[in-house]
């Protein structure tokens, strides 16, 4: 490594590293938002909003960030979202994701859209592992899916309830998203910039949706995949399906895309054990509230119900004891392990996960806190959070 990860001291540091080594249209993919940007934006600009309460002369020591999500344990309340395209960022990306996870003692959730299949994460990792499911046109698709999970053991299934209708993302389209890159012009000299990734590319045969190509009907390679994805995400996607999801899959079931307080309490009555709260990232509405300033209201509506988690402009370990002391009991990382996992692989998601414990670990005790269970809102300075 050109660089002692040692030195590498926050997310920033390796956005700007992943940002050099990815090529663009993934780069682009991982770091946008949906049309003007601004729902992307508020998502980190509301948390550095939020300020904290400096405490002294108090005991500090034997500090603990263990908790559990979901019934599984994790070192800090964290874990890794599920995101697209991930072995797009780096060759065999989620295996190595799902692995540097594991290791640390945080959960790791596959996306449907991966590159890596269920059955390569679980082969590599050999842990368990929680899978991400959108719910296609092709139920029997979708029941084989869950059908795949429970035989790689997944321990859990994370339900994305945002995604039916596809967001306007535009840098995509300027970009020509492709899973592997079209051979353009454009695109080819974009890709001499990234011998490393080239290099990684070419020693892997993973390079198009594992879990989809040779499993849906019809669908053998990347040109019948295409028009496939174009008209299988289903825009009828109810309560009643996330019934028959949850009978179907028979384990622990977390939603993932509210935004809404009433939302909320349709996602209790459903009987999952956890939601998220996320606006994909600023991904899908763009306009909409960012994931921290609706937290409070959704924490209200369900949470002695259920858990509630969050995602969306997590940067740092401060960000995410600010959404433990706003109530939530877990979140997901998206964006911060995919520049860790561009900028350096296996390893770059170990660091993102070490700079994140440091953080909050240094944060929770200058606050004055030896545990998660002392963490609320009296850490925080009045009138700077979302009531």
């Amino acid at each position: 490594m050109s660089q002692n990860l040692s030195t590498i001291t926050s997310i920033e540091d390796l956005r700007v590293i992943a940002q050099k080594r990815v090529p663009r249209m993934f780069y682009d993919y991982a770091d946008s938002g949906a049309w003007t940007e601004s729902t992307y934006r508020a998502n980190e600009d509301d948390f550095r909003r939020i300020k904290l309460r400096q405490r002294v002369a108090v005991d500090m020591e034997g500090r603990s960030l263990a908790t559990t999500m979901a019934g599984q344990d994790a070192i800090m309340p964290v874990a890794l979202a599920p995101t697209g395209l991930t072995g797009m960022q780096h060759a065999n990306g989620e295996m190595l994701a799902a692995r540097a996870a594991a290791d640390f003692g945080v959960p790791f959730t596959l996306s449907t859209m991966s590159i890596c299949s269920i059955e390569d994460v679980a082969q590599f990792t050999r842990r368990p592992f929680w899978f991400q499911l959108y719910v296609m046109r092709d139920r029997e698709f979708i029941a084989n899916l869950i059908d795949r999970a429970k035989a790689a053991n997944c321990s859990a299934l994370v339900l994305t309830l945002d995604l039916q209708i596809l967001g306007q993302r535009h840098k995509d389209i300027k970009n020509g998203l492709s899973a592997p890159p079209k051979p353009t012009l454009r695109n080819l000299i974009n890709l001499a910039t990234k011998p490393r990734w080239c290099m990684g590319m070419l020693g892997t045969n993973r390079r198009s949706f594992g879990n989809i190509v040779g499993h849906a009907k019809n669908v053998t390679d990347l040109s019948s995949l295409s028009s496939w994805t174009a008209e299988q995400f289903d825009p009828r996607l109810s309560w009643a399906d996330v019934e028959w999801i949850k009978q179907r899959w028979g384990g622990k079931l977390i939603l993932k895309g509210i935004l809404d307080a009433e939302d909320a309490r349709l996602a209790a009555d459903s009987g999952a054990d956890a939601l998220i709260v996320s606006n994909h990232g600023g991904r899908q509405l763009d306009g909409a509230l960012s994931s921290i300033s609706v937290l409070p209201s959704i924490v209200e509506a369900a949470g002695s119900r259920m858990e509630i988690w969050l995602d969306g402009g997590i940067r740092s370990g401060q960000d995410v004891l600010k959404a433990v002391a706003l109530g939530a009991r877990g979140t997901m990382i998206g964006r911060a392990f995919l520049y860790g996992l561009g900028a350096y692989g296996e390893a770059g998601v170990k660091r993102v996960l070490e700079i994140l414990y440091k953080e909050m670990d240094v944060t929770m005790a200058l606050c004055g806190r030896k545990n998660l269970s002392q963490v609320d809102r009296s850490i925080l300075v009045p009138g700077t959070y979302p009531e």
